[in-house]
């Protein structure tokens, strides 16, 4: 179990050396997958998957996932990326995606914090309270 807790401080080691000034660098990823390649360290996919699943949420808090059931305009992300850059004082980008099953209104993911606004969101809300 000794390896297990050393490769899990190993993985977040090279994630940290991913990040520079609050951003995933691609260049410093490619230098950790170069290392890892040149000098094989003992569990090398339970590092590889641990190191992804920290990318990968470091990525997620840097994007916006509008999902809408009507037509969001250009507009309106760039009001989203703008609330929620000055909310995480982090650049956000936004992209849209179609979620009929809403109704109407929005949905925001970013990373893993959700801002509702939705006609399902509230009518779930209404029948679980009846």
């Amino acid at each position: 179990m000794r390896a297990a807790k050393k490769t899990k401080l190993l993985a977040k080691q090279l994630f940290k050396l991913s990040v520079v000034n609050g951003a995933v660098s691609a260049e410093q990823v490619a230098g950790v997958l170069g290392w890892v390649e040149k000098t094989a360290p003992r569990q090398p996919v339970t590092l590889l998957k641990l190191y992804r699943g920290y990318i990968a949420a470091e990525i997620a808090k840097s994007r916006a996932i509008v999902e809408h059931a009507g037509a969001v305009t250009d507009a309106t992300l760039k009001m989203i990326e703008g609330a929620m850059t000055q909310k995480y004082r982090r650049v956000v980008t936004a992209s849209a995606k179609p979620n009929p099953a809403l109704i109407a209104g929005l949905r925001v993911r970013v990373g893993s914090d959700v801002y509702e606004s939705t006609v399902a969101g509230q009518l779930a809300t209404l029948s679980s309270a009846v």
